[in-house]
């Protein structure tokens, strides 16, 4: 006959809590972790122009030039707690109609001083997520800890 005292045979069932706080928590640093390369990498694949007497743009596909700095410096990702999942982009500005990031990201039409223009698109976004992708599954490996 075995015997076993009530405490250490509570400890021995699954402790329900605890385990959704790890993943819980796992959850909030793997996917900030991921935001924050994602968002690095799309930065650094916006860059400048290169010196020319007239002003130049991208080639449609390419990330989009930075002429001035906005986009690049308004890039962030902030984590849901509720959908637990990241989002990562750029920010609306105040003066902006928040077209312009989705316009460069997935081309479209826009009217702009009464004229209709086509833009092409320039993705830096989906580039930057697809690139980082292959990291996520490292991120998990092993991150799911029991405290005890």
């Amino acid at each position: 006959m075995v015997t076993m005292s009530l405490k250490s045979a509570k400890g021995a069932f699954f402790d329900r809590p605890a385990v959704k706080n790890a993943v819980d928590h796992a959850t909030l640093r793997n996917l900030s972790k991921f935001g924050a390369f994602v968002r690095q990498r799309a930065k650094t694949s916006i860059r400048r122009p290169p010196k020319s007497a007239k002003p130049r743009i991208s080639q449609p596909g390419r990330p989009p030039y930075s002429h001035t700095g906005l986009l690049k410096k308004f890039l962030f990702f902030a984590y849901d707690a509720n959908a637990q999942s990241v989002v990562i982009g750029p920010v609306m500005l105040r003066k902006s109609d928040g077209k312009a990031p989705s316009l460069l990201e997935h081309g479209g039409v826009a009217v702009r001083e009464r004229k209709r223009r086509r833009y092409r698109p320039r993705p830096y976004m989906q580039p930057a997520f697809d690139a980082e992708l292959p990291v996520l599954p490292e991120l998990w490996r092993n991150s799911v800890k029991a405290t005890r």
